[in-house]
C-alpha cells in the first residue's frame, strides 16, 4: 500500500536506518553528518534517528568511564599492565 507523505513524515526503511548506521560511523564525515542531521528539520525521522545515536554514544562514554573508573580504583587495570609501566 503506497501512502503519499511529504519529504518531512516520509518513513525511512530499513536499509536506510542500515546506511545512516554505517555513515555515522565513519571517524570525521559522519561526525559531521551526525551534527547535520541531528538539527535538520529536512526529514523528522532521520533527525530523531540521529539524535538516538547520540542518546546511544552518550550512554556508551558513561558506562566506559565507570568501569575504567572501578577498573582503577580496584587495582584490576594494573594487573594488566606491563612491569614497567607499573
Amino acid at each position: 500500500m503506497e501512502r503519499n507523505y511529504t519529504e518531512q513524515y516520509r518513513p525511512l526503511s530499513p536499509w536506510a536506518y542500515f546506511g545512516l548506521n554505517i555513515l555515522f560511523s565513519i571517524p570525521v564525515v559522519g561526525f559531521v553528518f551526525l551534527i547535520v542531521y541531528t538539527f535538520s528539520s529536512a526529514n523528522i525521522n532521520r533527525r530523531n534517528y540521529a539524535r538516538s545515536f547520540w542518546c546511544t554514544a552518550i550512554l556508551a562514554l558513561i558506562l566506559f568511564a565507570v568501569l575504567a573508573a572501578i577498573g582503577v580504583t580496584t587495582g584490576l587495570v594494573y594487573d594488566y599492565l606491563p612491569a614497567s609501566m607499573q
